[in-house]
């Protein structure tokens, strides 16, 4: 495959396409891939195509306009160090016009600790250099080019952006006011050790488009008043969500439509449901309907010089918790700078005699200072800090500070969102440990002339023996993945008998190539998990990592076992879904293994940091549930794109995936039939519908057949339905109160007349009959005009709507239509369906949703569904990018970087507290070790949480395994506790009801034998031990909460 990204672009033509067993949306006449230009670099700039295909995932964070406008930026980044190089690579992948690399430095061995595109061989190399070409692979349409004279005033003229690194006060200082005063936006970003500082000056009057870039907010209207000040009252369905000082017009009110697409009116919120606007004494009256939407008005912001923001700063807070830290950074940093000037070097790791040194400047510059700059007193503690660690170069901390910075220039060029207003100190001296035998010392903290310098400086030689050898499961290598990934190798995670295990069972799509900075063109349909340990490799040639394809959960329980499990020293999540999220937490909890849970949503980001025994798991807590959408509100009364998209969803699992899972359990269980009689309600019926539609009525055998089902398919839904809807409910009909039935929140919807000159149609047929093919392992087509011609042989049967047909216009109504089922239908289904063994010769293959890959047809389906109805409807559509969103199918889009110090801190408290957890057995009642995990419950007066169990040993030293009645009268004298009930998964072992001949058979029966006979299963060679659930009676024969028992048999 090329080394350059292929380029989706619009076009109006058809294209050569074959048709084949392999079907590619990509090739549709709508879209087609070209190659870059034979020089090989694409072109950015004013006159660039977007590549939609790269760029998905941003689109719909930053929108075409903003990306527009990022395109056109020409950006300088001085000083590739660790923290240039990060900020490089997210300005390149995020796609501006040019990035220059500028440093006048060699690489040296402290480089090495968090400057990943730098190698060994690279030392005495100019830094710039170097990493040009490696950062120059990440992405073809940006033109990345070296720099290794003066910055002169000259050369700064060129760029729109400049960010600054490892740069001296007096060059931020000279270069700020340049810039300042000739309209370039300036970024000022510096690391030392656990400490970071970022600066923005964007100029005197900044215009930001969308402070926040959430989606506008919309509601329905019940009523406004005529008055001086109106007052509009929305529908009581949903808080309305704006604020005093928001802006709105209006769409489709009926009545008073002076307000109908009005200039922007500025609101002040009365209510939940109801806000004022402006005078309407003199408008129409108001009838019914219409939709507030709010609109993004752009807002001017100033920014001051940095020569004057040093004297006036004006902090943005990282943590409340420290809430005069940055004042006291503000001086500290500049003492830095006074003490590099003097010396011509940074302080000494963890020297006394520099920290002394550097309070004493510290108290030197405050003492200059004026204003809010200066500091009424300086905290000793964190200068002496600082100089402490300031030699220090730390991978998370410049991959966390690297990432504010690059969203900072992604905001300076577009204008969107809004920025740092304009200084930012970060601290993570929680890494640091505050035991006295923990102090280091400066022997200790030493160059030695490897690539763990950087971190040494900090942290020491023993803890960089401690990361050598631990082993970690990574789960996921996606984005996210790819960062820690990254961040591990840096760090010299399992860089010694340690290892790291990455898992992930997907491939790489080329709309991973815009985030997942580990993959290039060439790697797209290669294994994520191999391919980016691989990567890291690279980077740290010591790391020991191995690369799985494996799916976590029970089916691969057998791979990731007890003694899997048993040698890990910590697990780490990188995954895109809750359910695997909550397994892994499990899994972690059971295991009593440290666990670092991380997740994004556009710019948002989260971490969780699990420590056993210390802090409560990712399961403990949960989001609240979100607002579902009434079913009635789906099938038949829309009235937000929101509806339609998740209508469209539901569409793609009906008749894509869950009819041909049913038919295949059909053919393949044979409880299938009696299980499904036994569903409540009409699933039966519905069930064995939807099998019989699969294997008789609506079986394709051919192109074509697939063809003429999505042709009749379209007729159903966006015809058919909605003729049969509007005969029920007329678009004049009245509700039994005389008010309009199509009002409020129902929209009074129309039917589609279809043609093969509708593009939208087209997409439509296109994707349907593509999947339909797929799912039934029939040759598929993209050629465009063949379905054209296709399409007009293709006979759709009349249609009439019909009188007794009943449409539920409520949940309720519906859920009590669902008590009945037709007896008769079921039965003519059950005696019309194949013959299990007829239906084998079937092949049908369930269709998983996947989001990433653009040639699938699956996002092709879901937009043209959803657009499709909203016509229906008259609701504006959703282009591709902003379909991703209100559906939530995936998590990690522009915002890559999670606050990465929490790695230090978790492998640092990793360390500090392995006494406290590992030896929890003989001290959990120690305070000290409980933190926040949290009392699930107690007995006897002994608290217990949900990291706490009751360890059995099912093998005796006799070498013969406990029985039960052993088992019963081991917790009867050693816990003081009668089981009243035993339980192992859905099986019960044990109740103190169970018939006297079957408790007599069971009480000298070995405990396995007894799980195995109830339940009916093997237990596996790699099963070393069983969780019972217990209950229990104390002495006084109160019931009591217990935790679980966890019986270890090998």
């Amino acid at each position: 495959m090329s080394s350059s990204p292929l380029s989706k672009k619009r076009r109006v033509s058809g294209s050569e396409t074959k048709t084949g067993s392999h079907c590619s949306s990509s090739n549709s006449v709508r879209t087609e891939l070209s190659h870059t230009p034979a020089n090989g670099m694409a072109k950015n700039g004013n006159d660039a195509e977007i590549d939609e295909g790269l760029y998905s995932r941003q689109l719909y964070v930053l929108g075409h306009d903003a990306m527009k406008r990022m395109q056109s930026s020409n950006v300088l980044i001085s000083g590739l160090r660790g923290l240039g190089v990060e900020i490089a690579k997210n300005v390149i992948l995020g796609g501006v016009k040019s990035v220059t690399l500028h440093d006048q430095g060699v690489a040296e061995w402290n480089d090495l600790s968090s400057q990943f595109y730098l190698r060994e061989e690279d030392l005495g190399k100019n830094r710039a250099e170097v990493s040009q070409l490696r950062l120059a692979e990440l992405n073809s349409y940006v033109p990345v080019t070296s720099f290794t004279g003066a910055l002169t005033n000259e050369s700064l003229t060129k760029f729109q952006v400049v960010v600054l690194t490892n740069s001296s006060l007096d060059e931020q200082m000279r270069v700020g006011d340049f810039c300042h005063s000739n309209g370039i936006k300036l970024i000022v970003a510096d690391t030392r050790g656990l400490f970071g500082q970022l600066f923005c000056d964007f100029g005197e009057e900044m215009t930001v488009f969308d402070i926040n870039g959430e989606q506008p907010l919309s509601a329905m209207i019940s009523m406004i008043t005529k008055d001086s000040a109106g007052v509009v009252t929305c529908l009581d369905e949903a808080r309305h969500g704006f604020e005093s000082g928001d802006f709105v017009t209006f769409t489709e009110v009926q009545g008073m439509t002076e307000l109908n697409g009005c200039d922007p009116i500025e609101i002040k919120t009365l209510g939940p449901y109801t806000f004022s606007i402006c005078n309407t004494s003199s408008f129409s009256d108001y009838v019914r309907g219409g939709i507030v939407t709010q609109v993004k008005m752009p807002k001017t912001v100033a920014f001051k010089s940095l020569s004057s923001s040093m004297a006036e700063p004006e902090f943005m807070l990282t943590d409340f918790a420290k809430f005069d830290r940055p004042g006291q950074l503000h001086v500290g940093f500049q003492a830095l700078h006074a003490f590099e000037k003097k010396h011509s070097r940074l302080p000494k790791p963890w020297s006394q005699s520099d920290a002394d040194e550097l309070v004493t400047l510290a108290e030197e510059v405050n003492a200059t200072q004026s204003g809010s700059a200066k500091q009424e007193q300086l905290d000793q503690a964190i200068i002496k800090k600082l100089s402490c660690v300031a030699a220090g170069d730390l991978a998370p901390i410049n991959a966390f500070i690297g990432g504010l910075a690059a969203q900072e220039v992604m905001k300076a060029c577009t204008g969107k969102f809004m920025p740092i207003m304009q200084w930012l100190y970060f601290d993570a001296l929680e890494c640091l440990s505050d035991a006295e035998d923990a102090i280091l010392t400066e022997e200790e903290c030493a160059p030695r002339n490897c690539r763990y310098d950087g971190q040494i400086a900090v942290f020491g030689s023993k803890l960089q023996e401690l990361l050598a050898k631990q082993r970690y499961f990574l789960v996921g290598a996606g984005a996210i993945g790819c960062e820690l990934l990254k961040n591990f190798a840096m760090m010299g995670l399992a860089s010694g008998e340690g290892e790291v295990i990455v898992t992930d069972m997907d491939t790489i799509e080329k709309s991973n190539l815009n985030r997942q900075f580990l993959f290039r063109p060439w790697d797209v349909t290669k294994m994520k998990s191999e391919t980016a340990a691989a990567a890291v490799k690279q980077m740290n040639p010591s790391i020991r990592i191995t690369g799985h394809q494996n799916r976590v959960g029970p089916d691969t329980e057998k791979i990731y076992d007890d003694d899997f499990f048993e040698s890990l020293d910590g697990v780490t999540n990188a995954l895109d879904n809750v359910d695997a999220r909550m397994y892994m937490d499990r899994r972690c909890v059971y295991y009593c293994k440290p666990l670092l849970e991380s997740g994004t949503l556009g710019t948002k980001g989260n971490v969780q940091v699990v420590i056993p025994f210390l802090t409560e798991s990712y399961s403990s807590s949960q989001d609240p549930p979100e607002k579902s959408i009434p079913i009635c509100t789906l099938k038949n009364f829309p009235n937000a794109i929101e509806h339609t998209l998740q209508w469209a969803r539901d569409e793609f699992e009906g008749l894509f995936k869950q009819p041909a899972e049913n038919a295949l359990q059909y053919m393949t269980d044979p409880k299938f039939m009696e299980r499904t009689l036994k569903l409540p309600g009409a699933q039966p019926l519905e069930v064995l519908e939807a099998v019989y539609k699969s294997l008789v009525t609506d079986y394709p055998h051919s192109w074509e057949d697939c063809v003429v089902w999505a042709r009749n398919h379209w007729q159903c839904q966006y015809n058919n339905n909605i003729r049969q809807l509007l005969h029920n409910f007329p678009p004049d009909q009245l509700t039994s109160s005389g008010a309009p039935f199509w009002s409020g929140p129902k929209r009074c919807p129309h039917p589609l007349e279809f043609s093969t000159n509708n593009d939208l149609h087209m997409d439509y047929i296109m994707a349907a009959a593509n999947l339909l093919a797929q799912s039934y392992g029939l040759p598929c087509s993209t050629e465009r005009s063949d379905l054209t011609k296709l399409l007009q042989d293709v006979k759709v049967p009349e249609f009439t709507p019909k009188s007794g047909v009943k449409i539920h216009v409520s949940d309720q109504e519906l859920q009590s239509a669902n008590a009945s089922i037709d007896d008769s239908r079921l039965e003519e289904l059950k005696t019309r369906l194949p013959s299990a063994e007829a239906a084998s010769q079937f092949k049908l293959c369930p269709i998983e949703f996947e989001k990433d890959d653009e040639t699938n047809f699956h996002m092709d389906f879901i937009v043209a569904a959803s657009n499709l109805r909203a016509e229906n409807y008259d609701i504006p559509p959703a282009d591709r990018h902003k379909v991703r969103g209100p559906m939530k199918w995936f998590l990690n889009c522009l915002g890559r970087q999670i606050p990465p110090s929490q790695i230090l801190t978790y492998l640092f408290l990793l360390s500090e507290q392995t006494h406290c957890w590992k030896n929890h057995s003989s001290n959990r009642h120690d305070d000290s070790c409980r933190g926040g995990s949290g009392v699930s419950g107690a007995y006897y007066e002994i608290d217990w949480t949900l990291w706490d169990r009751f360890e059995v040993k099912g093998i005796q030293p006799s070498g013969e395994e406990m029985t039960l009645r052993q088992f019963l009268d081991y917790f009867k004298n050693e816990h003081k506790l009668e089981i009243t009930m035993l339980s192992q998964g859905v099986s019960t072992l044990y109740s103190f009801f169970m018939p006297a001949a079957k408790l007599k058979e069971r009480l000298d029966l070995p405990m396995t034998e007894i799980v195995t006979k109830v339940s009916k299963k093997k237990l596996g060679k790699h099963v070393k031990a069983l969780v019972f659930e217990l209950c229990c009676n104390d002495e006084t024969e109160e019931d009591v909460e217990v935790p679980y028992v966890r019986y270890t048999i090998r």
